[in-house]
């Protein structure tokens, strides 16, 4: 089966490299061509461009930064959807715009291809060992024919139903996750100005009701200082961004989240887009001239875990 991978970010390229440790004949693309050149020299093959790297494979994938950018590689002049056969599979693994998914799948089944949403969580240490979870919306006939793949890209896997639910879903989980992060800002300004023991109260936390996925990872590159969750500030006001658009388009008014939205403004604002998303605990640090640290925790997360094959949930 050969795959074709668009995107090679933080989350992109480990997912490229799963595929390519599990031995599947992937071609890569990439707008980088120094990132390119890297996958290049560690076994992959590189297209030239889209147009070919459809024509070359059986199985598209796309894991892209933005709305706009998944826009321009499936609607481009010989993007994707004009370059795409019958029976081909897109499957789209950006965090992205409900409503343009929902019209770049009818794009791609007008020419009778295969479309598949398949956003994952769990974060980028996750993704590097192939045990990171995916949502997939779309077709169960669709969705049976990747499962081979998808079971080598992730762990645990979920057919959320049509083609739309799977984004939903991920943005909803993108926004508590978020909303954990900030919480847990203020939990450690009050911890560290009440002069706790920082290590005891990870610990505390870890094994108490307030705990959270987010703890247990974000905490960690928080209290190293080194705030490195390989995810950024302008993808987390993407994401907090898209759940406010869904809750505009419903016409329901949202007491928290347009408050943690101007949290991750404002934190973008101080510390660049590009800076590493956990970095918004940042804003109280400096505001109240503390800073949370403690001994013994590492500078990047990394999956111990062995990869284990992915199975249906």
């Amino acid at each position: 089966m050969r795959i074709g991978f668009i995107g090679l970010g933080n989350v992109g390229g480990k997912l490229a490299n799963n595929l390519l440790n599990n031995k599947f004949d992937v071609t890569v693309l990439d707008k980088d061509t120094k990132i390119t050149n890297q996958f290049e020299s560690n076994g992959f093959k590189v297209s030239t461009s889209i147009q070919n790297i459809v024509n070359d494979t059986d199985i598209i994938i796309t894991c892209l930064p933005s709305p706009q950018a998944c826009a321009d590689v499936l609607e481009s002049e010989n993007g994707i959807v004009e370059s795409i056969q019958k029976d081909q599979i897109w499957i789209e693994m950006s965090t992205t715009d409900e409503g343009q998914l929902k019209r770049h799948a009818s794009l791609i089944k007008s020419k009778s291809a295969i479309a598949l949403e398949a956003p994952v969580s769990g974060g980028c240490h996750r993704a590097a060992t192939g045990n990171i979870s995916i949502f997939v919306g779309g077709s169960r006939k669709g969705f049976e024919l990747a499962l081979p793949v998808l079971k080598c890209l992730g762990r645990r896997i979920l057919h959320t139903g049509d083609f739309g639910t799977a984004s939903i879903l991920k943005v909803i989980t993108n926004y508590l996750a978020t909303v954990h992060l900030v919480a847990l800002g203020e939990a450690w300004t009050i911890a560290s100005k009440s002069k706790l023991d920082l290590d005891k109260v990870f610990k505390g936390i870890a094994a108490s009701s307030g705990n959270s996925f987010v703890h247990e990872t974000e905490s960690q590159v928080i209290l190293n200082g080194s705030y490195n969750i390989n995810f950024t500030m302008d993808l987390v006001e993407k994401d907090v961004g898209l759940f406010q658009d869904l809750a505009t388009k419903l016409g329901i008014e949202l007491e928290i989240s347009p408050l943690v939205l101007e949290i991750i403004k404002d934190a973008k604002e101080q510390f660049g887009s590009r800076a590493w998303s956990s970095m918004v605990v940042k804003r109280l640090e400096d505001k109240f001239n503390t800073h949370f640290r403690a001994t013994g925790y590492p500078e990047e997360l990394i999956d111990n875990e062995k990869k284990q094959t992915g199975y249906e949930i």
